[in-house]
């Protein structure tokens, strides 16, 4: 039985649908909106976040009625729950600003109705998937300003000396700024956002980057780098710190990496479906792969679900699911520590 078998047949039932939208700055310097798609029937709600990124795109969807989305109805199967979304345009207003935000929208929707489902069935995901909410180790996601320094790693790491982090060389970070980092030991992930067109991140591929932090961390897993003539020699030898994060989508975006991968990062909204996470998280265990779980800002129900996946899944990756307060541009004392620590009591995709 595969895991996708075991929540495949959860019957559940939609009597409503309701939207509420989420704001907030947030310390990469942009202002960040997602909306989170309540399906409630037989006294029970299943939640799920939109974490498109474009502003005007969950903007667009306030102006739309309650109903838009003709999901209405009961499903003898979480799996034909699912079929029915194939149908149903998430979009009906506009179309997206830019195509991943399909999937974005799905998984909205898909998490909701499994959260629904796992309720109504008076159960819970690690439950019926056999497996244990285990605490999960985190990573602090930041980027290090304009021009780039330490001091928010250093003012996080005074608050917790053994904070650990996940952050986003740039071609201004110079031979001090790397030698700073490395002293502390304190860096997990370098996320080199060469996978990223037409965004606010985008990084080029700069080989004298890929050399500086690559050689600067020896032991930092190194994500998403774009290979060139020039960048690809500098992982002769070291693709086993490769990792992938923007172009998983799903087994056959694995299937089609230039190498078969040591490490991938999981953001659940990347894959649009339920069967499509776990058909690929299941592959990767299959081959030995390590997972660690990644956020995109969100703002609500979204963050717990990605803490739920790495608690069931890979708890004690670097996984980039700190708690909300971490984003934030000014983070209020008494931060949550690593790991954390799943709650007594769990039902749906409650962590």
């Amino acid at each position: 039985m595969t895991l996708f078998d075991r929540v495949a047949d959860l019957p559940l039932t939609i009597e409503s649908v309701s939207r509420e939208q989420f704001e907030s700055d947030t310390s990469s310097g942009f202002h960040r909106k997602t909306t989170v798609f309540k399906l409630s029937g037989e006294g029970e709600t299943g939640r799920g976040e939109d974490v498109t990124y474009d502003v005007e795109d969950h903007d667009a969807l306030t102006k739309t009625p309650g109903n838009v989305f003709d999901i209405v109805g009961s499903y003898d199967s979480f799996v034909n729950f699912s079929a029915a979304l194939d149908g149903t345009d998430l979009f009906p207003t506009k179309v997206p600003e830019r195509e991943p935000s399909l999937h974005y929208r799905r998984w909205a929707l898909e998490s909701a109705g499994l959260d629904l489902a796992l309720r109504q069935n008076d159960t819970d995901l690690a439950s019926v998937l056999d497996r244990e909410r285990d605490p999960v180790r985190f990573v602090v996601s930041t980027r290090l300003g304009d021009p780039p320094s330490a001091d928010r790693v250093e003012m996080l790491l005074e608050r917790d000396p053994d904070c650990e982090f996940k952050l986003d060389p740039t071609s201004d970070w110079d031979a001090d700024l790397v030698e700073s980092l490395s002293e502390r030991d304190c860096v997990r992930i370098l996320d080199l956002k060469g996978q990223y067109e037409g965004t606010d991140v985008d990084q080029d591929p700069d080989p004298e980057l890929y050399e500086r932090v690559v050689t600067g961390f020896p032991e930092a897993v190194v994500e998403d780098p774009a290979f060139t003539d020039e960048t690809r020699p500098v992982f002769d030898g070291a693709e086993d710190r490769v990792s992938w994060d923007a172009p998983i989508t799903g087994v056959e975006s694995v299937e089609a990496l230039p190498f078969e991968p040591s490490w991938l990062n999981i953001k659940p909204s990347r894959f649009g479906t339920v069967e499509s996470l776990l058909e690929t998280i299941e592959y990767a265990e299959e081959r030995g792969m390590s997972l660690y779980g990644g956020g995109q800002f969100e703002l609500d129900v979204g963050r717990d679900h990605i803490q739920l996946l790495a608690s069931v899944f890979y708890p004690d990756g670097p996984n980039d699911v700190a708690p909300r307060e971490f984003n934030l541009p000014e983070p209020p004392a008494g931060l949550p520590t690593s790991p954390l620590t799943p709650s007594e009591g769990s039902a749906g995709l409650d962590f």
